[in-house]
């Protein structure tokens, strides 16, 4: 007998682990009356993800929407010429509709007139700017260089230029532009050939067959992209100049006086 009536008191320290129960799982605050153990919280639930909203493209305006498709026609007539370019590609690499290109320009003529017509004042506003000196010499060698320096930092307009199309009158093309800086060098020639006692009429040959050759070298350099243009017009301007420097006042062929 242990004094006390009612039944057995249960000995004291005696766990819920003791009695093969399990401990429920007590937080971090309750940590200090579950023995000092530390449980760790179950982690939170993964937050739904939300679909990124896809980037709206940017409209263009008619003016920029212009641009873009002239400066795609310009690439690409560079690159195929006019024949084998075709609006579905010049739509494709703009990323745009057909019924667009065909808005701004009418069809690939439009296109093409547009492109030729901004390369041919280009390179003629180039030349006659660069023309400034007064002696003949010098004036070659600013037009070669004019020309030369265009090929190279603008090869794509110089490609489109010299792609001629049957399509385009003789206004608007290389020929042109040629022409037209041949007129300027026949004024120069002229006024030369007539104070050293030549015809000032054949001015106009010479300055064709002047630029002419500087047109046909600066195809070649395009291709080719040596020696360096400086060393290119100097030996475009060593040929012309030393070449005029000894004219013939009324040459002859030397096949013709063998008859």
């Amino acid at each position: 007998m242990n004094g006390h009536s009612g039944g057995t008191i249960p000995r004291q320290g005696v766990t819920e682990r003791q009695r093969g129960g399990d401990m429920p799982e007590v937080s971090d605050g309750d940590a200090a009356g579950a023995g000092g153990r530390r449980v760790t919280p179950p982690a939170p639930a993964p937050a739904a993800t939300t679909k990124a909203k896809p980037t709206s493209r940017v409209r263009m305006s008619a003016a920029q929407r212009r641009e873009q498709l002239i400066a795609t026609g310009r690439q690409l007539f560079a690159e195929r010429g006019f024949d084998a370019t075709s609006i579905e590609e010049v739509a494709a690499r703009a990323k745009v509709s057909k019924p667009v290109v065909y808005e701004h320009f009418g069809g690939k003529e439009g296109l093409y007139a547009v492109v030729v017509d901004r390369e041919v004042r280009a390179l003629l506003d180039r030349i006659t700017t660069a023309l400034t000196a007064g002696h003949p010499r010098e004036l070659l060698e600013q037009a070669a260089l004019a020309l030369l320096g265009y090929i190279e930092e603008d090869a794509s307009g110089f490609r489109v230029l010299v792609r001629e199309s049957p399509l385009m009158s003789g206004t608007a093309n290389f020929s042109s532009v040629m022409n037209d800086v041949a007129h300027q060098v026949e004024h120069i020639l002229g006024a030369e050939f007539k104070s050293r006692g030549y015809d000032p009429k054949l001015a106009e040959l010479y300055s064709q067959a002047l630029v002419g050759m500087v047109a046909l070298t600066g195809r070649w350099w395009l291709e080719v992209r040596k020696p360096r243009k400086e060393t290119v017009a100097a030996h475009l301007v060593n040929l012309a100049w030393n070449g005029l420097s000894h004219l013939e006042a009324k040459p002859t062929l030397i096949t013709s006086r063998r008859h």
